[in-house]
């Protein structure tokens, strides 16, 4: 488990300093978010465009969303666990930093920069497929895998992404914090994400991130109730880490695989040999 915590919440560091001393975190959360991206236009393409065999061959909407689902959370695992994400500690999400931030265990300055490197990272992955798939992405049925709300309406499709964002927060910040658990974070947090996407994506389009909505959006020049994205995964979040607080209860650190031989900008520990 990481150590030297409250180190991390009495040194604070200016925007030039952590730039120059955290910058391959900061690449590494674009780089993850960029490849999250990637993945998933290639599954929703894959699964999606009505050319394509595999959407031809499964009938079930879904059948489609759940595999998806496994394809997106499995993802999300893969990076975690990665050794990149071992070393930034995989957020992959503002909203997610953010959280942290208001835990104590990130500085402003990393909260800032994650923020940006997050951004910029879903962006670019989302260019790279536009780039490798051209029409197949931007087919309605597709739409660069855009997240808008359903049936429903934004309303709801904002409280379903703040009640998302919350139960996975939570889940994140007590299962890191027992060490018993704090391995399998990554796991339950990926387990999440693909029941999500499989049962709850036709309310709200599933988002739970406003960097991952921005990437789609940005690409596509499509912006359907991007409010909806932008505040509530933030305020779900937020109040899981209020909640997490007014319990007194620990936490460990801000990545979600703690047990490892990285460098934790979060608690400044030397790797470990």
């Amino acid at each position: 488990m990481c150590v030297g915590v409250a180190e991390s919440r009495t040194a604070p560091l200016g925007l030039v300093a952590s730039l120059r001393s955290h910058w391959p975190e900061y690449a590494i959360e674009a780089a993850g978010l960029g490849l999250f991206m990637v993945s998933a236009c290639g599954f929703g393409t894959l699964l999606e465009h009505p050319d394509s065999r595999v959407h031809q061959a499964i009938g079930s909407p879904f059948l489609r969303r759940a595999l998806m689902g496994m394809a997106m959370g499995g993802t999300a695992i893969g990076i975690i666990y990665s050794r990149w994400g071992k070393r930034s500690g995989a957020h992959l999400n503002p909203a997610t930093t953010w959280a942290f931030l208001r835990v104590g265990h990130v500085r402003a300055a990393d909260a800032l920069f994650y923020t940006l490197a997050q951004f910029a990272g879903g962006a670019a992955g989302v260019l790279l497929m536009a780039a490798l798939l051209g029409s197949r992405l931007a087919h309605p049925s597709v739409n660069y895998v855009a997240t808008v709300p359903g049936m429903r309406g934004p309303l709801v499709a904002f409280l379903a992404e703040v009640a998302m964002t919350f139960i996975l927060m939570t889940i994140v910040l007590t299962v890191s914090s027992r060490p018993r658990w704090a391995r399998w974070t990554g796991v339950c947090a990926g387990i999440l994400v693909a029941t999500y996407i499989a049962f709850e994506a036709p309310v709200s389009g599933m988002s739970l991130n406003p960097a991952r909505t921005f990437a789609s959006s940005v690409v596509a020049q499509f912006w359907k109730s991007p409010w909806v994205y932008f505040l509530a995964p933030v305020l779900g979040m937020q109040l899981a880490a209020l909640a997490h607080l007014h319990r007194r209860a620990p936490v460990a650190c801000a990545k979600l695989h703690h047990e490892n031989t990285q460098r934790c900008i979060f608690c400044e520990t030397a790797p470990r040999p």
